[in-house]
């Protein structure tokens, strides 16, 4: 992060949230405003809001007809039900269709006269207080939007849109503020990419800076997550921003007749964001020379070597497949592989593989009432190997070379938490974390030593706009002499504007 106090970059973010709703709205009213003097397009879409009210209805029907064709055969296993209920099944998948061919003929003919504009801005907020020191709280708190200091912290203020380019893409922007420890203001763009939307094959394209697609967390924003904080072992693998860069990916969705997805991505290896892999001078601890002297760190306490991208081969690549399953009309699972290969800062032959699984469960009887009661459990495990380049020469121009023979690193990490709905607006939560390695005691971010965390948390939802958290943490940690620390966390989010619909 560079903080930037005092400078004009935050007055223009300022007048930006001001005045964007205005001009958006001001060029959305425009924009239906020239939709409405043409009579052919005004045509089409009375014409489309009719048809879908007609499908809809014929829908419900074929629905209702389907849940009694369901129960007679269920009451009645003899009854030869099972073959009207596949032709009132085809029926309504033909019927779906039509509606959908019906829409994209729709939104084609709009072009891009129209476009589909959703902006919203979200502030989190956090307040609480720990056994550990100021000095030892950023060794507890990795991410960037965690608790960050006794009593108030600013963890996240985020300004998103996301809308339709054109009947090809999509665009979105993702703008977040955050106060530091020291009350300095941090403005950066966290996400600037476009998708496409109508690609054959099932094929997807993404190209722009957006959040590496490893696991399920990493590509969550702040005010997604389910606890105040972000997993250690995503903390210590990616740093406090969460791995991401610029970069494109490749995604196919297999014509199987469950979800199954592959995804490929190449992105740039370096930057602050980029902790495991190239990143930059100010990503790892330094490291002291023989004359006392301290020089730019890579990971494991070797000195930083290599900081410039040569070749295709310098790049990082990543592959995710992941497959979701219905086991029954309430319960679901997400289940899903992630890897990522790049070269690290330590010299030319230094690289690092990441590798990670994860798994999703959630329970929610199909009498619910707004999504309550449900039961929810996730876990990731991932897998890091560091290969540190050997070296040998002078790291501080004392006229004595230092010697760095080439080591491997490697250490291993998890999280699980469960969720439980107990009514609305109540959801209480619970998570373990463990991450450990074979690495030098190397401190921050560097550090491979053991960690511990237990956490408990209880949320209310008073609306989908806004919510209370409060979390207790228990954390170990082998770094500060295996010291143990509670924090107690209360966090506060509000939520202005529509926001785009997360992934299950």
């Amino acid at each position: 992060m560079h903080p930037i106090p005092g400078n004009p970059t935050i007055q223009k973010f300022t007048a930006f949230l001001l005045f964007a709703p205005t001009f958006l709205g001001s060029a959305s009213a425009l924009a239906t405003a020239q939709g409405a003097d043409d009579d052919r397009l005004k045509k089409l879409e009375d014409e489309f809001k009719a048809y879908r009210e007609r499908t809809e209805r014929e829908n419900a029907e074929l629905r209702r007809e389907i849940s009694q064709l369901k129960q007679q055969s269920v009451s009645s296993p003899g009854a030869p039900a099972s073959r009207a209920l596949e032709d009132a099944i085809a029926e309504l998948q033909v019927r779906v269709s039509g509606l959908t061919a019906r829409q994209g003929d729709f939104e084609r003919t709009r072009g891009q006269r129209t476009a589909f504009l959703d902006m919203s801005l979200d502030i989190l907020t956090n307040i609480g207080t720990s056994e550990a020191t100021d000095e030892e709280i950023p060794l507890l708190q990795l991410g960037h939007h965690d608790p960050a200091q006794r009593g108030f912290t600013l963890s996240n203020m985020e300004l998103q849109i996301e809308g339709a380019v054109d009947p090809y893409f999509r665009g979105t922007g993702v703008m977040a503020m955050v106060i530091d420890a020291e009350g300095e203001t941090v403005l950066e763009v966290e996400e600037a990419y476009l998708t496409t939307t109508q690609l054959p094959a099932d094929l997807q394209l993404k190209a722009g800076v957006y959040f590496t697609e490893f696991g399920r967390l990493n590509r969550q924003h702040a005010h997604t997550w389910e606890f105040v904080d972000q997993p250690i072992v995503l903390g210590r693998y990616f740093g406090g921003d969460g791995l991401r860069g610029p970069g494109a990916r490749a995604s196919w969705l297999a014509p199987v007749p469950f979800f199954l997805e592959f995804q490929s991505g190449i992105q740039n290896p370096r930057g602050e964001t980029l902790t495991s892999f190239i990143g930059n001078e100010e990503v790892w601890p330094g490291v002291t020379g023989s004359s006392g002297a301290e020089v730019a760190g890579a990971g494991g306490g070797f000195p930083f070597r290599k900081g410039t991208v040569d070749s295709l081969g310098d790049m990082l690549f990543t592959e995710r497949v992941s497959t979701s399953l219905d086991l029954t009309d309430e319960s679901s699972f997400v289940l899903g592989g992630s890897a990522l290969f790049g070269p690290n800062s330590t010299g030319e032959d230094g690289r690092t593989q990441i590798y990670g699984v994860d798994f999703y469960y959630r329970w929610r009887p199909t009498d619910n009432y707004q999504g309550f009661p449900f039961v929810s459990f996730q876990t990731e495990a991932m897998w890091r190997n560091y290969r540190a380049d050997s070296f040998f020469g002078d790291i501080d121009d004392d006229g004595t070379n230092e010697a760095f023979p080439s080591r491997r690193f490697r250490d291993f990490g998890y999280y699980a938490q469960m969720l439980w709905g107990i009514t609305r607006p109540w959801v209480a939560g619970a998570r373990a974390e463990y991450v450990d390695g074979n690495g030098l005691a190397t401190g921050g971010d560097g550090s491979l030593d053991r960690r511990i965390r237990y956490a408990l948390n209880l949320t209310y939802y008073p609306t989908e706009f806004s919510r209370i958290r409060l979390q207790g943490n228990w954390d170990r940690i082998q770094e500060l002499n295996d010291n143990s620390y509670f924090s107690v966390w209360l966090q506060f989010e509000i939520l202005f504007g529509a926001h785009a619909p997360h992934r299950f």
